[in-house]
């Protein structure tokens, strides 16, 4: 349950808001006994109940079905209709609808955020407001009507600026008797409604005759794959937040090891094991659910293990450390020894092999949807693991594409996905052929001359060039990372070139599965000399893109 802070607009009617929040008008009233004198006269903001749901198993929130009037807007519907409650962005990204393009009588998706509460910051509140903020609103202010402490109010809001006028915060709200219910459960509810989808998926995992991998973080039992590279852990620990500070001097800069687009890493040490702890702010909950959801029931050598979380004032998730960092610091970085030709591809084919697992051998199907360079991390061995799971989307095997909202970075996303957010295993095979170009060239993904992005070309395009020549050697050879210096087998170069060339094909049916890529670079790996590829692919123009015939 939750309450949305919805700030009538000149001559709206207590109707009106009815009908847009799917209520009835005797159940608003009962959350505004105080602020509603008049039910015919509605001035400033009222709160409308909605339910709090965990959406697509990735955040809070809820979706108000609404449909489009003639001449309508998400600029309108977003600031007016709904108060600010969601914003013209969502309505987008929720919808499959050009903004200038929404025909009338749609019926459209609109989404709010909701908060359940946090046991770290006070278990005394249980029912939370999505407060959009407004020109005049501030901390003090907001706190005075909410009749809650200013400290109470930050801490569930980390980083707010309540003067700011836009932007959305979570108050505590009262019920209908006009008191503040408590927190139901010590537990984060956020992680609750996480564990009580994953217990449902669990029970659609076991059904009968699936050959498929259980996993066993939720109790079911883990099986090893007859290639011996899936492994079994035990649940993720819960740890403290005392524990995590205690390990990382209470997060001092000295333990800081990196800094990501949705928090910072840190090192420690844990129980006895090296690991690495990244924290996130309340805002990243849609991220550190999709890492928590994927890691705890898909166990790979090639995909980084998550040994626990926490959920205690901001959201934290530990990691085996992996000792030797990510292969963009290994290739663009300084003060790295140059890799191997060897390395290089024995690393194409770890990161490879925990591709195929996610995109093959687990139900449902998980897509990484943001595979690069730095997120794969190299360990002691030189060996690959796939990390930050934090923009995975799960589809159902035999799915049809749908649009979605689109992430990822710049450079690795195939024109489908850019386009039209079309998602499917295809967009991390895309993204996989940019790294293998990356390990070639140790260029970055997109390459800027004479340093300017107005003048930049991808690393797919640079590549193309020389490989649609009728005799590219000379070429590829220039394009070879320098550090290297003679010590690489030009060959093995070019079928490299050639499986990263049909990884990036225009079109997505033409690009191999992560299956196909794992088989030809074990041959790849195995020997230089000979690359048959012909009996592991069904299709005939990959076998002649990739062999080069």
């Amino acid at each position: 349950m939750a309450l949305g802070s919805y700030n009538a607009w000149p001559d709206t009617n207590l109707t009106f808001i009815a009908e847009v929040s799917t209520n009835s008008i005797d159940e608003i009233l009962s959350y505004n006994k105080d602020n509603i004198p008049n039910k015919d006269f509605i001035d400033g903001r009222i709160n409308v109940p909605f339910t709090c749901d965990c959406i697509d198993d990735e955040f809070l929130g809820h979706v108000f079905p609404y449909t489009v009037r003639s001449g309508d807007t998400y600029d309108r519907i977003a600031e007016t209709y709904y108060a600010n409650l969601t914003t013209a962005v969502w309505l987008a990204q929720f919808n499959g609808y050009e903004p200038s393009r929404i025909p009338d009588n749609a019926v459209l998706n609109v989404t709010v955020n909701c908060s359940c509460g946090d046991a770290a910051v006070s278990e005394a509140y249980g029912l939370f407001v999505t407060y959009p903020l407004a020109d005049g609103d501030s901390l003090e202010s907001i706190a005075a009507a909410a009749r809650v402490s200013e400290d109470i109010l930050q801490r569930y809001n980390l980083g707010a600026n309540f003067s700011a006028g836009s932007d959305l915060v979570y108050i505590p709200g009262r019920d209908k008797s006009g008191k503040y219910p408590p927190l139901k459960s010590r537990k984060n509810k956020v992680l609750d409604k996480l564990m009580s989808s994953k217990r449902y998926e669990d029970q659609r995992l076991q059904v009968p005759g699936s050959t498929s991998e259980k996993s066993d973080s939720i109790g079911a039992a883990g099986s090893t794959s007859s290639r011996g590279l899936a492994i079994s852990v035990d649940k993720s620990v819960e740890f403290s937040y005392e524990e995590l500070a205690k390990a990382t001097n209470d997060f001092s800069i000295g333990h800081k090891i990196g800094q990501g687009g949705f928090g910072a890493v840190y090192y420690a040490e844990l129980r006895g094991e090296k690991a690495a702890i990244k924290k996130m702010d309340m805002m990243a909950t849609r991220e550190f659910l999709a890492e928590l959801k994927v890691l705890t029931h898909v166990h790979h050598l090639n995909l980084v293990r998550l040994i626990g979380y926490c959920v205690e004032g901001s959201l934290f998730l530990v990691y085996e450390y992996i000792e030797n960092g990510n292969l963009s610091q290994h290739l663009h970085g300084t003060g790295w020894d140059p890799l191997p030709w060897s390395t290089r591809v024995q690393i194409a084919l770890d990161s490879a092999r925990g591709l195929e697992y996610i995109h093959e051998h687990t139900v449902p199907v998980y897509i990484h949807r943001d595979i690069k360079t730095a997120n794969i991390l190299i360990d002691k061995n030189f060996r690959a693991k796939v990390a930050d799971f934090g923009l995975t989307k799960l589809t159902e095997v035999g799915g049809s594409s749908m649009p979605t909202r689109l992430v990822g970075t710049f450079g690795y996303m195939p024109p489908e996905y850019a386009q039209y957010g079309d998602v499917s295993p295809k967009i991390d095979v895309y993204a996989f052929g940019v790294v293998l170009y990356e390990l070639i060239s140790a260029k970055e993904a997109i390459v800027k001359a004479g340093g300017s992005m107005l003048e930049s070309k991808g690393l797919v395009a640079l590549f193309e060039d020389v490989l649609n020549q009728p005799d590219p050697r000379e070429e590829l050879c220039k394009l070879v990372d320098p550090r290297l210096g003679d010590s690489y087998p030009i060959d093995s170069v070019r079928k490299l070139a050639q499986l990263a060339k049909a990884c990036t094909q225009e079109n997505p049916l033409l690009r191999p599965s992560m299956r196909s890529a794992v088989v030809a670079l074990m041959t790849l790996s195995s020997s230089t000399e000979d690359w048959d590829v012909g009996s592991f692919y069904e299709n005939q123009a990959l076998v002649s893109l990739i062999s080069g015939r």
